[in-house]
């Protein structure tokens, strides 16, 4: 673990390697799992606003288990997830060619909304959790994903590299930019400062 500010972030984000292969999963994380994908209080509002301009981008299923459950709904354990179409597949999940995608991003692709996805969907395979007052940054590792971690050593791209775009957006380009750094001298085993 290496800490940058008030992030904890694990090692397993250099040392493992990872790229999407959703010829391979097939997008399986959008429609297996026992509960939607965990959203952010402020994302929950986002849904809410939005749900309107989403809905034409998704599936008849997916329109009725968010109108029988909401934009969003608590899991067993209290989280804020999105809501599930019967008890697999995410309500905003769509299937394109055999492939499950996500509805809220082609929304987004069309101009239709200015939100993405949600940042745990943007951000896996690492999770974030709080400890204290830190956030902890770790790698979740799923069957699934196994072809994604060949891909990722095929191109040399660690994992935290693969999801740039999406750590810029949560935690801004400065800290990216110094996960970088500390990348580099974690690699040649120099002494992080």
């Amino acid at each position: 673990m290496i800490q940058i500010e008030d992030k904890i972030v694990s090692t397993e984000l250099f040392d493992n390697y990872f790229v999407c292969h959703l010829e391979k999963c097939k997008g399986l994380c959008c429609v297996y799992g026992d509960a939607g994908a965990p959203l952010e209080e402020h994302e929950t509002r986002i849904f809410e606003e939005n749900i309107d301009k989403i809905k034409p981008f998704l599936r008849p299923g997916g329109i009725e288990a968010i109108e029988e459950k909401g934009a969003w709904e608590f899991d067993g354990d209290g989280d804020r997830v999105t809501p599930l179409m019967g008890d697999d597949d995410c309500a905003y999940s769509i299937i394109d060619n055999g492939i499950a995608r996500c509805g809220i991003e082609n929304a987004f692709n069309s101009d239709a909304i200015d939100f993405r996805k949600p940042i745990s969907c943007h951000l896996y395979p690492i999770r974030i959790s709080k400890i204290g007052n830190n956030i902890a940054l770790n790698y979740h590792r799923w069957d699934v994903c196994k072809p994604a971690l060949k891909l990722g050593r095929q191109y040399d791209l660690p994992v935290f590299r693969f999801l740039k775009d999406a750590l810029t957006r949560v935690f801004g380009t400065e800290f990216y930019d110094e996960l970088e750094r500390v990348y580099e001298a974690w690699k040649n085993k120099e002494e992080i400062k």
